[in-house]
């Protein structure tokens, strides 16, 4: 169960308990929020099973648009995923910044940037990844956190990110101590990252929040990078 779905049925009992509690002050029949309770919770258990938490994802969205400290760690998130992977020679697909948009482009859960995961998926296949493709896909996911702490001095999101490293020990089956370790080594190599070429992780925020196109950012990247006669 995504934790978004959780944490629709952890509002959903606390308000069935609370509205249980104060019921009676107003005359409120204890039917009432027995129903909502129940039509809420089968809610979340449809959108678990059918829409895989995306419709939770939707409503935490829509309340989310009205904070702007929200919408702008989103941004500096994923801008953080997206310039890292760029230097580290993964391609970019597409990203997206809400949930509505991953929505109406048919991306499931919140959105973000999508990687090329091709060469990934093929090593995965032949089981047998080498250790700098793992090193890469690491850095690349613990990058927005990395770019949260940056810019923020704390990360909110990455949860999904992290979930994805751990997907990958398990499958490689490698103990859960070394992941955790390749866990905190990632996060510094993405800052490191990050730091080095810090004018175009902010040329690149305002890229993608003028909502220019893959390419475009891209190219703005590149010009970035020669200008200033950095390398990854």
């Amino acid at each position: 169960m995504s934790q978004t779905t959780l944490n629709l049925v952890a509002v959903t009992i606390f308000a069935f308990v609370m509205t249980s509690l104060l019921g009676p002050l107003f005359h409120l029949s204890p039917f009432v929020p027995a129903l909502a309770a129940g039509g809420l919770l089968g809610a979340a258990t449809l959108d678990r099973f059918s829409f895989q938490g995306q419709m939770g994802d939707l409503v935490v969205d829509w309340f989310a648009r009205f904070s702007p400290d929200y919408r702008a760690r989103v941004l500096h998130h994923e801008a953080g995923h997206f310039l890292v992977a760029h230097l580290l020679g993964i391609p970019v697909t597409g990203y997206t910044l809400s949930a509505w948009q991953a929505f109406r482009q048919g991306q499931p859960g919140r959105g973000g940037v999508q990687f090329a995961t091709e060469a990934l998926n093929a090593e995965l296949n032949q089981g047998q990844l080498p250790i700098p493709l793992i090193d890469r896909y690491c850095t690349v996911w613990m990058a927005g956190m990395a770019a949260e702490t940056l810019v923020y001095g704390n990360a909110e999101g990455g949860a999904d990110d992290r979930q994805k490293l751990r997907w990958l020990w398990h499958h490689l089956r490698r103990p859960d101590s070394e992941g955790a370790l390749k866990e905190r080594w990632a996060t510094l190599q993405a800052k490191s990252l990050l730091q080095t070429h810090w004018l175009a992780y902010e040329s690149l925020v305002e890229a993608m929040a003028q909502q220019r196109s893959v390419d475009a950012c891209r190219l703005l990247l590149e010009q970035q990078v020669a200008q200033s006669g950095e390398t990854a």
